[in-house]
């Protein structure tokens, strides 16, 4: 059996990763491709758990070492619970943040990156995503969405990060396209600015660009590789 696709989405505050992850899922099941979607914090019941402590700030007191940490104990319980077993069962696995949302936000808090790598090789060992979608957009348009999700959603609180002021935003952006230009290979970045179907568009052009056509590189729902 073929082993499954590894695509991870990045991106700050109200890019619209999750939706761009549901349109990319929807295509690639109209394809035959048996696909897992997931996030983080969370993805497996453990991680899930951890995932309230993190993003309510309850974990913000215990400074952002310990908060680093955290999210390396949810990582790892999610890899080894949702992300391999998918892999190896051929799946393809489409994932709401994953290292470098770690690298970017708790690098920005200050934890020292040599601390930062440490709690990365722990939690996903030799894991590597084969693409990492880096969903690009001002910080003021990102908030603006946020705040016209919250409207729309009768009032709902923001979490710990959707907090944080513009400056740093501002910051997290530009650490993320630093990552997307140190490691090409890996990361590309897409203008989330656009009409989502317009980004939806793009981003399936770049997984069929980058990962080659989809029918030759899959197992299909019905058990035959290929088309």
């Amino acid at each position: 059996m073929l082993r499954g696709q590894f695509i991870t989405f990045e991106g700050g505050e109200g890019a619209g990763k999750s939706t761009q992850i549901a349109r990319l899922a929807e295509y690639l099941r109209s394809c035959g491709v048996d696909v897992v979607t997931t996030r983080e914090p969370g993805g497996s019941p453990g991680a899930e758990a951890v995932r309230h402590v993190l993003l309510s700030g309850a974990a913000e007191a215990l400074g952002p070492e310990a908060e680093a940490i955290l999210f390396s104990a949810a990582r790892a319980d999610h890899v080894a619970e949702t992300i391999e077993p998918a892999l190896a069962a051929g799946k393809w696995v489409l994932c709401d943040r994953f290292i470098d949302s770690t690298r970017v936000y708790q690098g920005e808090s200050g934890v020292e990156p040599a601390l930062l790598e440490k709690l990365e090789d722990v939690a996903v060992g030799r894991l590597s995503p084969d693409l990492t979608v880096i969903v690009d957009i001002p910080p003021r348009l990102g908030l603006k969405r946020i705040a016209g999700r919250d409207s729309a959603s009768g009032g709902a609180e923001k979490d710990r990060f959707e907090r944080e002021n513009l400056d740093v935003h501002a910051n997290r952006r530009a650490r993320f396209l630093e990552i997307a230009r140190s490691e090409p290979e890996r990361c590309v970045v897409v203008d989330g600015s656009r009409k989502p179907e317009q980004v939806a568009a793009a981003i399936i052009e770049i997984v069929e660009g980058r990962l080659g056509p989809i029918a030759d590189s899959v197992v299909r729902t019905d058990g035959r590789a290929g088309k």
